[in-house]
């Protein structure tokens, strides 16, 4: 059985470890009517403990099995006498090792816990959001029911809103480390960026490559995609791109994917978002002039106020008075 040890034949027959054959059965037979089924008609636990009695009296009278078990036996008390033996430093560095180990094992758990409920939170907004949307479409086309062909075409229009991606927020940084060799950390890539806006560091990817002729020598370029919390900050980044006086010599910044996310498009279009001016202002500039150009390094765009971290948009955004033709009056929530 697999808990021989663990369940001490001996000590269940009632015998010691140097009993002898005739000394066990006795002790059996003794032991067997005491806890026998048949006597503990109101014991529930009589029939497990009747089979554990038998399986200890089987392993005992087999020559081989009670060589094991003995073998077992002064294991396990050779291994409580030494542990007795362990000066108190060494005590202290096992309980240590073994809280270590318990606490690692912990913060796992409630990382895959936290991971968990993120996935969950994720996917309950989407869940939210598809319900919103199907909603509004309903009560679009119930509104197509009774008015004029042009108000039908004006409401269609306003569902038609610019497709929200995860990654707006997200750009990507390419850099050669010959001439910005402390860019080998998530952290100095987040030190780079802070003037444009806050960054979520922890989900910052980096890599660093060499050359396919040389891949056993150091790196030469790097590569990074590096979250922002605002997507205007992270415009603001992409058009300060290689730009000295930003602090972005040699270092590309273009959006992920290479397209310029569809909501960026929809303010230029309207009119209603421009391009960071170069904070090189001329000496004759007022210091009004100085002052908006030294803050255009993010331009201005919605910002939010929920407190959500790193979120792709602002959690409410809001064009007034669109046309048609223009990105639609719509009211996006995440």
């Amino acid at each position: 059985m697999d808990t021989e040890v663990e369940i001490d034949p001996y000590e269940l027959i009632g015998v010691k470890t140097e009993a002898t054959e005739q000394e066990i059965k006795t002790a059996y037979r003794q032991r067997s009517l005491k806890v026998h089924p048949d006597r503990n008609p109101n014991n529930p636990d009589a029939a497990r403990k009747f089979h554990e009695l038998n399986q200890a009296y089987e392993l005992l009278l087999d020559p081989l099995r009670r060589l094991a078990l003995d073998a077992k036996l002064r294991i396990k008390l050779a291994r409580v006498e030494r542990f007795k033996s362990f000066d108190t430093k060494r005590k202290n560095m096992v309980d240590e090792l073994e809280e270590r180990e318990r606490a690692f094992k912990k913060s796992k758990v409630d990382k895959e816990k936290e991971e968990i409920s993120r996935w969950q939170t994720t996917e309950k907004i989407k869940e939210e959001g598809r319900k919103m949307r199907e909603e509004r479409e309903k009560q679009l086309k119930e509104r197509e029911m009774h008015a004029a062909p042009r108000a039908a075409e004006k409401l269609h229009d306003d569902l038609e809103a610019p497709v929200l991606d995860p990654l707006d927020t997200t750009v990507r940084l390419k850099y050669s480390l010959k001439d910005h060799p402390e860019l080998t950390t998530a952290g100095a890539i987040a030190q780079l960026l802070a003037r444009f806006g806050a960054t979520d560091a922890d989900s910052i990817v980096l890599s660093l490559k060499s050359s396919k002729k040389a891949a056993d020598k150091p790196p030469k370029t790097g590569t990074a995609l590096v979250p922002f919390k605002q997507i205007g900050d992270a415009y603001a980044a992409v058009c300060a791109s290689k730009q000295v006086e930003k602090g972005l010599r040699g270092v590309e910044v273009g959006w992920v994917g290479g397209k310029e996310p569809q909501i960026l498009g929809c303010l230029k279009k309207m009119g209603k978002l421009e391009p960071p001016t170069s904070s090189g202002a001329s000496s004759s500039s007022t210091t009004e002039e100085k002052a908006t150009t030294s803050n255009s390094v993010r331009p201005q765009l919605p910002q939010t106020d929920t407190g959500s971290t790193f979120s792709s948009f602002p959690s409410t955004f809001r064009i007034p008075n669109s046309k048609a033709d223009d990105c639609p009056t719509s009211r996006f929530r995440l």
